[in-house]
């Protein structure tokens, strides 16, 4: 039989490789995180009719004359460019830009895809349209999140209820008109406090300005949550007294030197007490540090205001929503306004991502050659940043491929005419004999 049967014959059978490989990649040219593969042809072994020589005195050396014997699939690559982006607005879509794939677990298999579409089952693990768990880490009671400690089921806490801090500590700025005029009222400012029970209580700060000593404010703190029709308030404390360098506008301490940024004033003793006696009420018992060192003295107008600190405390919140960080990080988002970290997801790389194994689903398993993952934050080690509401969309490139087409086309079908051919030689063969 004609050797070029045969090679026409491995021909064929490569190309039809190759025509599967395109249809595959225009088949998911819409699926999320898809990556597209290409054929990689290269020939067999050769017959050799005669060996080459070399030259020996005055004789020349000879080339060896060999004969193809076909063609194979060398291998079969995926291409690991990064897809495009398609925004859709769901804080559970993630989309991972630059390097790196989502860690995922099936049953006790780890798994790793770069499609990021996720949502919530029914006990709150994000989880892939197929089923499987998203891992990372979780934060703890605090907020706080531990990346050197083993992956485990991400899962959004709906309904999580942070419990309410009470409010330590305070602080004003802005600034107290220097000038003096008649029938001076007092500078009034809001700030928001909180008891052990997480109860807001509406805390009325009034400055008036003293006639002696000079450049000398009286402050006073009222709870307002107990005013009645025969009380404001009541009153947190002694009042306090900002003293102010004269022609400097600065706050002074006790010696009479300026106070620098960030000093805490004395605590105020004794701040208030709820009566415990009272059902569902509680002893809030903390001083309250107030810090006035941002307040200052100059001309115009008085426009002192609360500032948000640490320790200015919080009411009780419940899970109402959640984002996304470019590192990974999860952040609840409260009813009382407040952030808290949830969790963070983990990243995997490979030194080879070539050799991973497709597990079907869009994911992909550590194979042989693929090296083991290197899992950690996103943003280190090599690792891609994240963004939400965005998916990463197949990388497939619709002109290229239906230039494949084509030419895998050609190419089958010139092995197709090949094989002809060695069929009209070989009949003209058996035909000799008429």
């Amino acid at each position: 039989m004609l050797r070029s049967m045969f090679s026409a014959i491995s021909g064929l059978r490569a190309h039809q490789t190759k025509l599967d490989v395109t249809g595959n990649n225009i088949a998911n040219v819409n699926t999320v995180g898809f990556k597209a593969s290409q054929t990689v042809f290269e020939d067999t072994l050769s017959q050799v009719l005669r060996n080459g020589s070399a030259p020996n005195g005055g004789v020349a050396g000879t080339n060896p004359a060999q004969v193809g014997l076909g063609v194979k699939v060398a291998g079969i690559t995926t291409n690991f460019g990064q897809g495009s982006t398609q925004n859709t607005g769901r804080a559970s879509d993630f989309m991972i830009s630059g390097d790196g794939f989502f860690v995922t677990k099936v049953g006790n298999e780890q798994l790793y895809t770069r499609a990021g579409s996720f949502d919530t089952d029914g006990v709150g693990n994000l989880v892939t349209p197929d089923g499987a768990k998203l891992q990372g880490w979780m934060a703890n009671a605090l907020g706080v999140v531990d990346a050197n400690g083993p992956v485990q089921d991400l899962r959004i806490p709906t309904g999580q209820v942070l419990a309410p801090v009470a409010t330590t500590g305070a602080a004003l700025a802005g600034n107290l008109s220097a000038t003096p005029v008649a029938d001076e009222t007092p500078v009034t400012s809001q700030i928001a406090m909180y008891d052990d029970l997480g109860n807001a209580h509406p805390i009325s700060v009034s400055m008036t300005r003293n006639a002696t000593p000079a450049n000398s404010w009286a402050v006073t703190f009222t709870d307002t949550s107990t005013a009645s029709a025969t009380s404001p308030g009541t009153q947190m404390g002694p009042a306090l007294t900002l003293q102010f360098a004269d022609g400097t506008g600065a706050y002074l301490d006790g010696n009479g030197l300026p106070r620098p940024a960030g000093t805490l004033h004395t605590p105020m003793p004794a701040v208030f007490e709820l009566d415990s006696a009272t059902a569902g009420a509680a002893a809030w018992t903390k001083d309250v540090n107030i810090d006035l060192s941002a307040m200052t003295q100059f001309g115009g107008k008085s426009d002192a205001a609360a500032k948000t600190t640490a320790d200015s405390g919080s009411a009780m919140g419940v899970l109402e929503g959640y984002s996304l960080a470019n590192d990974g990080t999860i952040v609840g988002i409260y009813s009382n306004g407040l952030r808290q970290n949830i969790g963070q997801l983990a990243l995997a790389t490979f030194t080879n991502p070539g050799g991973l194994e497709k597990a079907g689903n869009s994911s992909f398993r550590a194979g042989d050659n693929s090296g083991n993952p290197l899992v950690g934050q996103a943003g280190t080690g090599g690792r891609g940043s994240l963004s939400a509401g965005a998916l990463e969309m197949s990388n497939v490139d619709l002109a290229e491929e239906f230039t494949g087409l084509i030419v895998a086309q050609r190419g089958f079908q010139a092995n197709s005419r090949v094989i002809t051919t060695s069929d009209e030689i070989l009949q003209d063969l058996v035909q000799l004999k008429r």
